[in-house]
């Protein structure tokens, strides 16, 4: 998993402290995603997804002294409305560069939310990172207080 190599990386370098990894993966019909290089692909990866169900999985991992002591999964599943072309242009030139960040280049906590028509999942997984369980974890670990 690529949260927990993200963390035991850092984590090597700061063995003093307990270190959080993070990492999402897009999933649509068994193909997975990768965030998109320029704003043509993040309007390519939106017009395969316009219309479907897809699945995105968000890890956190925890590393102490460069080594995993605890990772954790969430699973969305975002049912993307079928939207107009010009709909779609108009998008991707209002959000800008900043889609390519998200590996389905869409932000829901802005006008990206529009794109969507169901969402099932938890909101802080889906901007990427599954804050409740790793709070959970933090504060079972001692790390912040229960």
């Amino acid at each position: 998993m690529l949260a927990n190599a993200k963390a035991e990386a850092v984590g090597a370098r700061r063995p003093d402290c307990v270190v959080i990894g993070a990492d999402q993966v897009l999933a649509l019909e068994g193909e997975i995603f990768d965030k998109p290089q320029d704003l043509a692909a993040a309007r390519q990866h939106l017009a395969r997804l316009r219309g479907k169900v897809h699945i995105l999985h968000t890890a956190a991992a925890l590393a102490v002294a460069g080594k995993s002591v605890w990772s954790g999964v969430e699973e969305a599943r975002l049912a993307m409305r079928s939207f107009t072309d010009a709909f779609l242009a108009g998008y991707v030139a209002s959000a800008g560069p900043g889609i390519c960040r998200s590996v389905g280049a869409y932000e829901i906590e802005g006008r990206g939310i529009q794109l969507f028509e169901r969402i099932d999942g938890d909101h802080f997984s889906i901007v990427g990172l599954p804050l409740l369980a790793l709070l959970g974890e933090l504060r079972r670990r001692g790390v912040l207080e229960r």
